[in-house]
């Protein structure tokens, strides 16, 4: 009896329920929930029932805000970094590209100028080198103007001086009025690189300097790609004087471009403007990189611009057409080892490894090269010459290295002497490797593969001692580094 009366109570209850539409369930919450008012041990437990999912919201409103802030950031970021790659980078590298044309531009056009102004193989030689000569006589004076004024006026002014020579240049009627063309083009282009390296320096993080560096110079090495097959095809369908006028156009463009869109650089403290070449001089990791960079990138620079032709020519018997498309893969092989370097030193740099290390393998590598060379291994020519270019371009890691050793304020004259090592080396190897192969009689207008043996054994040697000197253990502890100060 007791259970049917229970079982008779319990579907009187359902039947209440299901006639107010709410639940067993919800029922007993509220129960629950109305019992618990009455102590204040139940408020707090409800209170803290109540307050995860509070905290919880905070936390996710917290998070939705830091993130939309972190998205403003990066895309502020973003934009600053488009903005001075539009007017910084650009600006210099387009400098940088004009130089590298005008430096190579000569070759393509010797025969031209030799037969309509009846120049000699001397004229030739003096008309090519003079721009090497006021290039490198101008290094230090545009370091020490470029620390003073910074990279943007100095930048701007000589391009005008570089655009006024090319004009002459193609207005001339004489060796003479060529020379002075010649010559201030040099001067005009003496900065390029070492103005643009210094913007650089000034207006980017310095972790992110050796690919820039590489970007640079990849992209200013396409000049002497451009002066191979395409200079040959516009001397022969516009003839020599157009194409210095059109260069002469593009100059001016390049010197307006960096005076009206390249900000300003902060002014620089008298403290920092005071500070001489002797810091430079006297700084030890200075001396301990400038004669394996310069020997190295001397050689390279050398090979490339004259000895690579004529040991093309001489000791492989290749054909015009066959030496003019090795110099063209030569051309592209230094752009693509610019970049190539700079994203390498940009990796090593996340591990902790800086970009000295990287320039004594890439010493290494190309000692190699000139070992091949010298001893005939048999190895495609392509190779071997490609990485003789490409060391060329191990200017990205010199000068990524002084932007390590030095501060902000020196490093226009610290790349400009580094500079002027560089170019003065490769006139030594241009000239030494001339003395020692002209040593040989030429057989048929060629000169024996010895010749070149010796001579390119002769400067290797040099380039063995430049690293040892480098890489001595007492100096050179890899786990450290030398560069510290």
């Amino acid at each position: 009896m007791v259970g049917a009366e229970r079982f008779e109570e319990f579907a009187t209850q359902v039947e209440r329920r299901v006639d107010r539409g709410a639940s067993l369930i919800r029922e007993t919450i509220d129960r629950i929930s109305a019992a618990g008012a009455a102590t204040p041990q139940d408020n707090l437990g409800e209170a803290r029932f109540t307050e995860i999912p509070t905290r919880q919201a905070k936390i996710e409103g917290d998070a939705v805000r830091v993130t939309r802030t972190t998205a403003r950031e990066s895309a502020a970021d973003l934009a600053a970094n488009a903005r001075l790659i539009l007017r910084v980078f650009l600006p210099f590298v387009t400098g940088y590209y004009l130089s590298y044309l005008f430096r190579t531009i000569q070759a393509v056009m010797a025969s031209s100028l030799a037969t309509e102004l009846g120049l000699s193989a001397g004229d030739l030689g003096l008309l090519t080198s003079v721009y090497f000569l006021t290039f490198a006589a101008a290094q230090i004076p545009i370091g020490m103007m470029l620390d003073r004024y910074g990279p943007k006026r100095v930048q701007g002014t000589l391009m005008v001086v570089a655009a006024l020579g090319s004009a002459l240049f193609a207005a001339s009627e004489s060796f003479s009025m060529l020379l002075l063309g010649r010559a201030l083009i040099g001067l005009g282009v003496a900065a390029a690189l070492t103005a643009g390296v210094q913007a650089l320096v000034l207006w980017f993080p310095k972790e992110k300097l050796p690919l820039l560096n590489g970007l640079m110079v990849m992209l200013g090495a396409l000049g002497a790609v451009t002066a191979t097959w395409p200079a040959e095809f516009l001397v022969a369908s516009i003839g020599w004087r157009e194409l210095f006028g059109v260069l002469a156009g593009l100059t001016a463009v390049c010197a307006i471009m960096v005076h009206f869109v390249v900000p300003e650089t902060a002014p620089i403290p008298n403290k920092a403007a005071a500070i001489g070449l002797k810091t430079v001089y006297t700084d030890p990791r200075f001396w301990r990189l400038v004669p394996l960079s310069a020997s190295c990138i001397g050689t390279a620079w050398a090979q490339q611009g004259l000895w690579a032709a004529q040991w093309l020519a001489d000791v492989d018997g290749l054909d015009r057409a066959a030496v003019v498309q090795h110099l063209f893969i030569m051309a592209v092989a230094l752009s693509v080892g610019a970049l190539g370097l700079g994203i390498a030193a940009d990796r090593l740099r996340r591990r902790g490894i800086g970009p000295e290390i990287l320039l004594g393998g890439a010493a290494t590598v190309f000692i190699a090269i000139q070992v091949a060379l010298i001893l005939r291994l048999p190895l495609p020519s392509y190779l071997l010459w490609c990485g003789v270019a490409a060391t060329g371009a191990a200017t990205v890691l010199s000068y990524a290295v002084l932007a390590d050793c030095f501060p902000k304020e020196l490093t226009g004259r610290a790349n400009g002497v580094l500079n002027l090592f560089h170019v003065a080396a490769a006139f030594v190897v241009q000239y030494v490797t001339g003395l020692v192969v002209q040593q040989w009689l030429p057989d048929a207008g060629h000169y024996p593969e010895v010749a070149y043996q010796t001579a390119f054994a002769l400067i290797l040697v040099v380039q063995i001692a430049a690293w040892i000197w480098f890489v001595m253990p007492r100096t050179f502890p890899l786990a450290h580094g030398i560069w510290q100060p």
